[in-house]
């Protein structure tokens, strides 16, 4: 006798169930987010049990033979590097982004990139037709024969298509329009989007078929759906970007199989996504030449140094308490060390507005910019521009002391790479540092012995 399917109330936003309807979820604290849902009376360990047969025997990790890794590349350096050097066989991939960012152009070229190395790709969309995708594609100059396009949101067809079709990378976009017949919810639901990617995460450790996941994103910037689809993944991307900025940034916040502290960066054209292999020429290309408040540091991106400009305005103010208005940086790091140069330096800041902005709309949280953030709110403070050919490095201790900070060699070396002829580095550092041609680069103990250099 079949049984009844069972309600649960089920929260939209982090996937908490509750037995009965409330307004507030007590697990995330969102208002108005528990819808009621009804789920399959078959379960979903009878349904993986079924399909995959007896179960599998554990054996000694020592004694398991591997096979040489071949990764598979999309021929775009920058999604090769940030994925760990290539795509893993089977691997379950989740990208996300805010709407327009370019996720779906990316798969597009990415597949495209695959297809013409003679791979057998699969591109499913549930938000356009196959007319849709193909004026898309005829855009971004990204029509190949080996391509396969189908429009379909049901999971069971989808599934049926993969194993009639056998490709070795498939794409969803997105997993939020994904349907299970099975369940009553809506498209979108926690439960539909956590089933759907369950069953196509089995079918890709079962067949071996690298797949995208493109992912919608909350209000606040997370993916939308339950934290499990986080987790349930092998890696997880983000595409980031102001929509008023030409640069989009890929950045992994997950990966199984590479380092999470790799970049992508890219440039959204008419005819798509563009690699920037040299973000540090980018970013400083409309840098303003003798003007106080911008100074030049390296940042550390995994294996990537880029050179950015931070920039910072110091105004004075009538009302009692000064702004701290922070665009790119950590607002806490700028506040601590304002309270440093006023200790250190003597520099009165709290009358005075503080703005800063990473040009380029780039985010920059590691403390080695510490001393350009100094450096730059003193040359606004004081009105002295810094020398043009002069990047600032060193992580600012609340004592008023610059501590060392890691890969120095690599910083130096784009510095110089860049053109720069001055670097100032801390004096931990100056050991580690070799073949110093064509650059001076100074030590540095305190920020008022930087900013006696600097000024």
């Amino acid at each position: 006798m079949k049984k009844s399917a069972k309600i649960i109330y089920c929260c939209q936003t982090c996937g908490y169930q509750a037995p009965k309807w409330m307004g507030k979820c007590p697990d995330c604290g969102t208002w108005d987010s528990i819808v009621e849902e009804r789920t399959s009376a078959t379960s979903l360990r009878d349904a993986s049990r079924t399909r995959s047969g007896p179960q599998a025997a554990p054996v000694a990790i020592d004694s398991i033979e591997l096979e040489a890794e071949n990764r598979l590349m999309t021929h775009i350096q920058e999604l090769d590097r940030v994925l760990g050097g290539g795509l893993v066989p089977g691997t379950l991939i989740l990208v996300g982004g805010d709407p327009g960012i370019g996720k779906s152009t990316l798969m597009l070229q990415a597949l495209f990139g695959l297809a013409n190395q003679g791979l057998s790709v699969l591109y499913v969309s549930g938000e356009e037709s196959q007319q849709q995708i193909r004026i898309r594609s005829e855009r971004l100059g990204t029509v190949c024969p080996g391509l396969m396009v189908v429009s379909e949101v049901d999971i069971d067809s989808i599934l049926a298509i993969i194993q009639s079709e056998n490709p070795q990378v498939l794409v969803i976009d997105s997993i939020q329009t994904m349907y299970n017949a099975e369940l009553t919810s809506a498209p979108g639901s926690v439960s539909q989007v956590r089933e759907s990617a369950v069953r196509l995460m089995l079918m890709a450790k079962k067949t071996g078929v690298s797949t995208f996941l493109v992912g919608h994103v909350t209000k606040d910037g997370a993916i939308a759906g339950p934290k499990l689809l986080e987790h349930m993944v092998d890696t997880v991307l983000y595409f980031e970007g102001e929509r008023n900025h030409i640069f989009r940034i890929l950045r992994a916040v997950k990966n199984r199989f590479g380092s999470t502290n790799e970049i992508g960066v890219f440039e959204m054209k008419d005819q798509g996504l563009d690699e920037v292999t040299n973000p540090s020429a980018v970013f400083l290309s409309e840098r303003p030449a003798d003007a106080p408040g911008s100074a030049v540091t390296a940042s550390l991106e995994g294996t990537r140094p880029i050179l950015v400009e931070l920039q910072a305005l110091a105004s004075s103010t009538s009302f009692g308490t000064p702004r701290r208005t922070i665009l790119g940086l950590d607002p806490n790091r700028v506040a601590l060390l304002a309270a440093v140069m006023e200790k250190q330096l003597g520099m009165h800041l709290m009358g005075y507005d503080i703005f800063m902005n990473v040009a380029g709309g780039v985010k920059v949280i590691e403390p080695a910019v510490d001393m350009a953030i100094v450096s730059a709110i003193a040359s606004s403070f004081l009105d002295k521009p810094i020398a043009p050919a002069t990047v600032v490095l060193g992580e600012v201790g609340l004592t008023g002391e610059v501590r060392a900070i890691g890969q120095i060699d690599t910083r130096v070396a784009e510095v110089k790479k860049m053109g720069f002829k001055r670097c100032l580095v801390p004096d931990g550092n100056m050991k580690r540092i070799r073949n110093l041609d064509g650059i001076k680069v100074s030590g540095i103990k305190t920020v008022s012995e930087a900013v006696e250099m600097l000024f």
